[in-house]
């Protein structure tokens, strides 16, 4: 049974949970389409992250585990994505296939893949009292999540904007009134569970958000100032003399919004000290670094 969301996070079946989120991170970082401007690069972000999704999530997992890629008509999944067309929404297909969206059997509507044995994808209807409500999930940038913002779905046949608070959390759930199911002139809501996008360039460590910078050596001996381009805008950065690799410089309220207190965290800027090549630097300067540099610490 040929397992195609593995493949595209490139792990093994029997990988550890640390294990795939670290080959997400790391897959994520690689093809995020601010770093990586190839034509085909944003596409494959989608399915990284749609990978993800599905196998970051127990429930999803221990499916997609059983059935493998029946559930995409026996096609791995970039192909399957690939035959939806080329405006294809993937948190629209994880939708519909995780809750039950091919019809009450199961996955009909990708592939054939039907019966009782997927019953326990739809779960059983209650025809007295319907459920009108839906429950999805959703992956949002991560300049969103912290910033906030609106956010396009597509839920239930309907494309819309949601507003998204700033500094909403990876697992939050929100309620939209109103976009659930449609019946006998009632109508449920949509509740969201929300996922948050890698960015490549930062790590949030509670409602602080951490950033590594690169800063030439020249900076880091003498001191210098530079540009650092933050989520919200580019400031600039006083290096001070003897500035050791590693290092962190806070910058006040520019972390996650605490929805509780309404207050800021901060963003913390980590040095990491960049090194000429020697080949690059002048031969008179090599010289004497040769002869000046303590060869010990």
């Amino acid at each position: 049974m040929s397992k195609s969301l593995y493949e595209t996070l490139e792990v093994s079946p029997n990988a550890s949970e640390s294990e795939i989120k670290k080959a997400y991170r790391k897959l994520a970082r690689k093809y995020h389409p601010d770093v990586n401007k190839d034509a085909s690069a944003e596409e494959k972000f989608k399915e990284i992250n749609a990978a993800y999704e599905v196998l970051s999530d127990k429930e999803k997992k221990a499916q997609y585990d059983q059935y493998g890629d029946a559930m995409f008509g026996g096609q791995n999944f970039h192909d399957f994505s690939r035959s939806q067309g080329g405006n294809v929404d993937l948190d629209e297909i994880l939708r519909q296939m995780f809750s039950g969206g091919g019809g009450a059997g199961g996955f009909s509507g990708f592939g054939g893949f039907s019966g009782a044995g997927a019953s326990g994808f739809g779960g059983q209807q209650h025809y007295q009292e319907p459920n009108l409500d839906i429950e999805t999930n959703v992956t949002i940038p991560f300049a969103t999540a912290i910033l906030g913002g609106s956010h396009s779905v597509s839920v239930n046949g309907e494309r819309f904007d949601i507003k998204i608070p700033a500094g909403v959390k990876d697992g939050e759930r929100m309620r939209v009134k109103g976009k659930g199911h449609a019946q006998n002139g009632r109508v449920g809501d949509l509740f969201l569970r929300i996922h948050v996008a890698p960015n490549p360039e930062y790590e949030r460590e509670g409602d602080d958000l951490v950033k590594t910078i690169d800063v030439p050596l020249y900076a880091a001996l003498f001191g210098d100032k530079i540009s650092v381009q933050t989520l919200e805008k580019e400031i600039k950065l006083k290096i001070p003399q003897n500035t050791k690799n590693g290092q962190r410089f806070r910058v006040k309220g520019m972390g996650a919004m605490n929805r509780k207190t309404k207050q800021r965290g901060d963003l913390y800027l980590k040095v990491n000290i960049v090194l000429p090549k020697v080949e690059d630097l002048d031969s008179e300067l090599v010289k004497v670094m040769k002869e000046k540099l303590p060869r010990t610490l």
